[in-house]
């Protein structure tokens, strides 16, 4: 390659650097938003704000060291310049599509690993082609990798899920029995001596993780804390407790609030500083590898990187430029809460919706977890279980009650717990340098600590489990396909020059803007379509008016996807029939997640509307069977076109088109009957029911006619039966609806199952 090409490559390096900012930061959210937002203790406006602030403190306190990027994985002084530009674009290019693969996904994963991985397997193929070129051995590879670094990080991996899930399960288990769900009964005493703990804790991640390498404290000051630590910590102790019991008594405040703030605050700083590495480090070291190479005079291909193994700090200006970013980032970046969201919902105290699905795995973990729980309870003297389980009751309901998504997901005392105990184990880390992974310390503390305090229950178990092995899978993940897909763009940079670094960087980003794209449609049409809503009101007026809207949303979608299935029969369209299926079973699933909430939804009732439940579950019911007939339609309409079957007959296809826009317009007229709460619509509706089964009728004694003198098809026979049947069950559930609740409206009288009357 020219050498001009390398301050094309410093632009492109400083553009993947601010992407991989804002993909990294995306991923890494989560490690520090996961407990105040999932503990509701705060405004979601007041946790952004003292994340925004953790995170600028952080990135502004950083040493600005980028020891992993210089000398961490590989040894500099066996590259030249050429070599190690091409180590970065590769690291670079790599590491933002794998971030954003896991965002798209939802899935959190390390970008400590990833760039680690990433580091080693474009420095491995470097050294390999280099090694051949020289006609060298390959057993001197150890003298261009750190081997050392790479094998800390791989037992760092197993030692962050291991010993996170442990202690943060133990110490919430020892919370919760000391504590209980009821901890704003306690005396005051109690959260003030577990602020002192967490606090302290707290307090001492700060320094020791945020503050270690910075100037901000006094000289005497960091060396008394380092020097006398443990005299640091009793102090410490003895002051937050001290001070915790008198901000509880005196200004009435929640200490456990105070804790989740700072907890949220500290861990947003830690990552700044620390991790600021992953996406910043080989731009800067680029940079200062590239100013070294401009002033030496020598050619690129020559100019030995020895200078790499020297510190060298980052300019402040870069560091606030990146902390700005970051804080962004956060506040506007949905896939950001897309990540948050699966952490969340993997750790809330009640049962819901499960993202995840069972597998072998998680089920034969769950079957003998059971075992030793029953064996364990067995051991255990009954009146010390009793005690315990009472400790495990929950707390009384609130008297308001909150709509679904202002339901904290599990308690402060848990969010304290979860902060608390990552502080810890992330400080006691740095200080005893074990290369443990942030985001892997963070969630497998919230898993254990969610596991301790019952939150997976027999209904949730194994979908809980399944979850957390698909996370700890896709980290392992993204240590094997850093490694190679860093390896494989280094190698084509090498061999391809310009051209090939041109083309990967085009990839690259159109990778990033179609999963843009792809995002962003996802959320539109789940705006336009208007998801389903759960039934929260307690009152049987309030059932009424929910049930209307999601009859209205289901019966819309259920036009359109009819329409298409007519329409794509027709014009044999396979890629309209396909989108159909896809779009019937996404209503399917709302509607099955209704179904789920009854549970839920009868709880809610207050005494007077009991009789709710039974119109609740009757809507449900012709819900479902509008959606089954539905499946039925979408699904043989494209088996038979998928399969290249026979084309229906000019008549058949005018016929349904006929029947379509009859439909179209009953569903339409039922839409808005619904939307505008029209009885008198409704009325009208149900007066001209039986012409439609009167049109039904009409068409299949015509088809019989057929089928007797014409037709030579079984194929076609056999569909065009199926779909005049499903759509006369579509029409019949249709009608129940209405009936249902032209009656609920008419009478006083309990809603029964509302048969229609049809002809024979």
């Amino acid at each position: 390659m020219g050498e001009n090409i390398y301050v094309y490559m410093i632009a492109a390096l400083a553009i993947l650097a601010i992407t991989d900012l804002i993909v990294g930061v995306s991923n890494d959210a989560v490690n520090f938003l996961n407990s105040a937002i999932g503990s509701k203790a705060v405004s979601f406006k007041t946790i952004m704000i003292v994340a925004s602030v953790g995170i600028a403190f952080g990135a502004m306190s950083s040493s600005g060291m980028m020891e992993v990027a210089r000398k961490g994985i590989f040894n500099p002084e066996n590259f030249v310049f050429s070599e190690i530009m091409i180590i970065f674009m590769a690291v670079m290019i790599t590491d933002i599509m794998l971030l954003d693969f896991f965002n798209t996904l939802g899935m959190p994963t390390s970008t400590t690993v990833s760039i680690v991985f990433e580091l080693l397997g474009a420095a491995v193929a470097i050294a390999i082609i280099k090694i051949f070129t020289l006609d060298d051995s390959l057993s001197s590879l150890s003298d261009y990798i750190n081997t050392d670094k790479a094998t800390q990080i791989i037992v760092g991996i197993l030692l962050s899920v291991l010993i996170a899930f442990s202690i943060g399960a133990f110490v919430q288990y020892i919370s919760r029995v000391l504590i209980s769900f009821k901890f704003d009964k306690k005396p005051k005493w109690v959260s003030a001596l577990f602020g002192g703990f967490a606090i302290t804790a707290i307090i001492y991640f700060i320094i020791v993780k945020g503050l270690k390498s910075a100037s901000i404290l006094d000289g005497s000051i960091s060396d008394f804390i380092y020097e006398q630590t443990n005299l640091f910590i009793i102090l410490n102790f003895v002051f937050w407790t001290t001070a915790s019991l008198l901000i509880t008594i005196f200004f009435k405040t929640n200490i456990y609030k105070l804790i989740i703030l700072l907890g949220t605050f500290a861990l947003a700083m830690a990552f700044a500083g620390n991790d600021l590495v992953n996406f910043i480090g080989p731009l800067i070291t680029a940079i200062q590898s590239f100013q070294d190479w401009s002033a030496s005079g020598v050619l690129s291909t020559e100019y030995n990187m020895s200078g790499l193994s020297r510190a060298v700090k980052t300019p402040t200006l870069l560091l606030l430029a990146a902390g700005i970013i970051m804080v962004l980032t956060i506040w506007f970046s949905t896939k950001a809460r897309n990540v948050l969201k699966t952490s969340v919902d993997l750790s809330r105290q009640d049962e819901g919706e499960e993202r995840f699905k069972a597998n072998y795995l998680s089920r034969l973990i769950v079957k003998y977890s059971l075992k030793l729980s029953e064996t364990m309870g067995n051991i255990m003297p009954s009146s010390v279980q009793s005690k315990i389980n009472k400790q495990f009751e929950k707390a009384d309901a609130p008297s308001i009650v909150l709509k679904e998504q202002d339901r904290p997901a599990f308690d402060m005392v848990r969010a304290a717990v979860n902060l608390m105990v990552a502080s810890v184990l992330i400080s006691l880390a740095t200080s005893m340098k074990l290369p443990l992974s942030t985001t892997y310390v963070t969630f497998m503390v919230a898993m254990g600590s969610s596991l301790a305090d019952r939150a997976w229950g027999v209904e949730s178990a194994v979908y809980r489990v399944a979850g957390v092995l698909n996370v700890i899978g896709g980290w392992f993940f993204t240590a094997i396909i850093a490694f190679i897909a860093a390896a494989i763009i280094a190698s084509c940079i090498h061999f391809g020059g310009t051209i090939a670094l041109v083309v990967l960087l085009v990839f690259a980003f159109y990778l990033i803007f179609r999963n843009y794209q792809k995002q962003s449609k996802k959320s539109k049409e789940i705006k336009a379509e208007d998801t389903l809503r759960k039934a929260e009101s307690s009152s049987i007026q309030g059932v009424i008016e929910e049930s209307a809207n999601n009859i209205a949303q289901v019966v819309k979608r259920s036009n359109i996807i009819y329409s298409n299935s007519i329409n794509g029969l027709a014009k044999q369209e396979i890629q309209l029939l396909k989108k159909n299926k896809k779009g019937v079973v996404k209503l399917s699933e709302e509607i099955d997640q209704l179904r789920d909430h009854i549970f839920y939804f009868i709880k809610n009732l207050d005494e007077a509307s009991v009789g709710a439940s039974n119109f609740y579950i009757n809507i449900l019911e012709y819900l479902q069977d509008i959606v089954q007939s539905l499946e039925y339609i979408a699904k043989i309409t494209h088996k038979h076109i998928n399969n290249n079957h026979k084309k229906l007959k000019y008549n058949q296809i005018k016929e349904l088109k006929e029947l379509d826009i009859e439909l179209e317009k009953l569903m339409s007229d039922t839409q808005k009957a619904f939307e505008n709460r029209s009885f008198e619509e409704i009325g009208a509706l149900l007066n001209d029911k039986q012409k439609l089964f009167d049109l039904v009728t009409e068409k299949i004694q015509k088809q019989v006619t057929r089928t007797r003198t014409e037709e030579s098809s079984p194929k076609n026979t056999t569909l065009y039966f199926s779909l005049l049947s499903e759509s006369k069950d579509l029409i019949i559930a249709t009608i129940n609806l209405l009936e249902l609740y032209y009656k609920e409206h008419d009478s006083s009288i309990k809603p029964a199952k509302i048969e229609s009357s049809i002809a024979e």
